[in-house]
């Protein structure tokens, strides 16, 4: 077997696929997180208030959400107030733990790097001690 078979043959062993680019970006990560901890689903004032969000960049992220199917999103009124609440939808809740799957062999993938980074230095602290 020659050099380029071998690589080939292990696959692209770092390339993450499963971090999905909707769900990557730190502001939309923090409102499913929020969601995905709130089953009854959150008030727009709440999910402003987590997630540290302005009024136009929150309706703009909860848009995106709701386009992928990821987050649904219920309008009403409240003695004539206008009232949004959104919930986080079971292909929403499985995209986002598949997700946060792939985020945890990055960690794992991290983490026994520079355990294997500090062996090769020889005798040093250990990482996890």
């Amino acid at each position: 077997m020659n050099k380029h078979e071998s690589k080939k043959s292990l696959g692209p062993r770092y390339a993450y696929d499963g971090l999905d680019r909707v769900i990557h970006e730190r502001a939309r990560l923090s409102l499913l997180t929020s969601l995905a901890t709130h089953a009854r689903g959150l008030s727009f004032g709440e999910l402003k208030q987590l997630c540290a969000l302005t009024d136009g960049n929150l309706n703009r992220h909860l848009q995106v959400l709701e386009e992928a199917k990821l987050v649904s999103i219920t309008k009403s009124t409240d003695q004539s107030r206008p009232q949004t609440s959104s919930r986080i939808t079971a292909l929403g809740r499985k995209r986002y733990f598949e997700y946060l799957a792939v985020l945890e062999q990055v960690l794992t993938d991290a983490g026994a790097a520079a355990e294997a980074e500090l062996d090769h230095q020889g005798p040093t602290r250990s990482l996890t001690a």
